[in-house]
C-alpha cells in the first residue's frame, strides 16, 4: 500500500499488517522525491569525493534511513551539508531532496 501526501510518499511494509492481528509490527518508510529533471548521483560516502556508486532516474524518490553532515553541496533546495543515507553504503545529498526542511528529517548515522 502507498499513499502520496503531495511530496512524499508512505509505503506499508509490514505486508498487510495495518489493521491486522493484535501484535503485528508495522513499519512505514518514507520516500521524499528528488528535485524534479535531476538524476541524482549515489556516493559511497557523505561528499562528492566518494566513489560514484549509481545515478538515480529521474523522477525518483528515497527513502531516508540516516542523514550525516558531509561535504557542503549547492543544488535545487538550497545549499547544504547533510547527507542522506537511502541504502547501505548509499548517499545523496539533501541539497536535491524535497525533505520540506533545511535541518535533519530523520536520526544521525551511527
Amino acid at each position: 500500500m502507498a499513499v502520496e501526501d503531495g511530496t512524499r510518499t508512505i509505503e506499508d511494509t509490514a505486508g498487510g499488517a495495518v489493521g491486522g492481528a493484535a501484535g503485528a509490527v508495522e513499519t512505514v518508510a518514507v520516500r521524499y522525491p528528488v528535485a524534479a529533471g535531476v538524476r541524482l548521483n549515489v556516493r559511497s560516502g557523505p561528499g562528492t569525493q566518494y566513489q560514484l556508486v549509481r545515478v538515480l532516474p529521474l523522477g525518483a524518490r528515497v527513502p531516508i534511513n540516516c542523514q550525516k553532515p558531509g561535504e557542503r553541496v549547492s543544488g535545487t533546495y538550497g545549499t547544504t551539508n547533510i547527507w542522506d543515507n537511502i541504502a547501505n553504503g548509499e548517499y545523496v545529498s539533501d541539497a536535491y531532496v524535497d525533505t520540506g526542511s533545511d535541518g535533519y528529517v530523520a536520526a544521525r548515522c551511527a
